[in-house]
């Protein structure tokens, strides 16, 4: 895996840039057909940071690549987006070495599908803003809860609690799974998803759990393939340490009420509050962060896929 940090992605102009995010740069191979591109960009509290994390991108991917297949084998139902590892023809015979290596890693073909427009979250365990709303009201995205819970408690059942998906400068918002339903606009997809969404947090939880780790939440997107009776397909990236909270299972227990340890970017987030920098644009992260940043994103790969990050090609 490459130590070079790529934050902005240049492929020559061989293929139509069809979108970019935070992270990903989508171009456009066919009509029914898209390449994802990760960069090494990250971003906290719905800002991009300055400067990036070396090897970041591959590792979502590879991590990615790595859910999909496993959650299929796991959920036969389940449909993904993913096609394949492999550059497109026109990449693969015009780029130059150094390029072509570069971007490998960190790319996957996938279907070109309609995006349903919400956040797809499953929590498990209480923290972040699921945490700072039961402060306030007893309730996480309007659900109520038993009284009495403390920060990082394993919650009585894994709860589905969407979010709108924002543009790009504009932040989610944590809404009520009725809103999410009528945001959708269809029952039957709304259902899917809903049950999608816990049946893969279950499977990835207890993957996690063999490895040591706690599943605390993940964020999931899906797609619509029209074609195909409005079937729900999972894409994006799925089950990495940008979209979910991953924590030590063996410390767990002696932070609940706290802040817990995680293989996550957790870590820069906390960086950013304790800077008085969260929610600030322009922010250069220094290189001590971006390494311990770096160091737990390699862990969780590790730990998860039981492959060596350095391995990743």
């Amino acid at each position: 895996m490459s130590s070079a940090t790529v934050v902005n992605v240049d492929i020559h102009g061989l293929l139509p840039k069809v979108a970019s995010g935070k992270v990903r740069d989508l171009f456009a191979v066919n009509e029914n057909t898209l390449l994802f591109v990760a960069s090494d960009r990250i971003s906290a509290y719905d800002v991009v940071m300055q400067n990036g994390i070396p090897g970041k991108g591959a590792l979502l991917t590879a991590m990615s690549v790595y859910w999909f297949q496993y959650l299929k084998d796991r959920i036969p139902a389940l449909q993904t987006h993913f096609i394949s590892r492999s550059l497109p023809q026109p990449l693969e015979s015009s780029l130059e070495r150094p390029l072509y290596d570069t971007l490998k890693p960190r790319s996957m073909q996938v279907r070109r599908l309609e995006i349903v427009p919400i956040e797809s979250i499953v929590r498990g365990y209480i923290t972040g803003s699921a945490w700072s709303e039961y402060k306030q009201s007893s309730t996480v995205n309007g659900i109520a809860l038993p009284s009495g819970l403390v920060e990082g408690q394993k919650l009585p059942k894994p709860l589905w609690t969407p979010s709108t998906k924002a543009e790009a400068g504009e932040k989610d918002e944590n809404i009520t799974p009725q809103r999410a339903r009528a945001i959708i606009g269809d029952e039957r997809v709304a259902a899917d998803i809903e049950r999608l969404s816990l049946q893969i947090y279950e499977v990835a939880a207890s993957r996690a759990e063999e490895a040591r780790i706690i599943l605390a939440d993940t964020k999931l997107e899906f797609g619509l393939d029209r074609a195909n009776g409005n079937a729900v397909v999972l894409v994006d990236e799925v089950l990495t340490p940008d979209s979910s909270r991953f924590w030590p299972k063996d410390t767990w227990e002696e932070h609940l009420g706290k802040a817990q340890p995680s293989f996550d970017k957790q870590f820069l987030r906390d960086w950013l509050v304790s800077q008085g920098l969260k929610g600030k644009e322009g922010v250069t992260v220094p290189s001590t962060v971006v390494e311990q940043t770096a160091q737990r994103y390699r862990d969780a790969f590790e730990m998860l896929t039981g492959k060596k990050a350095e391995d990743i090609s």
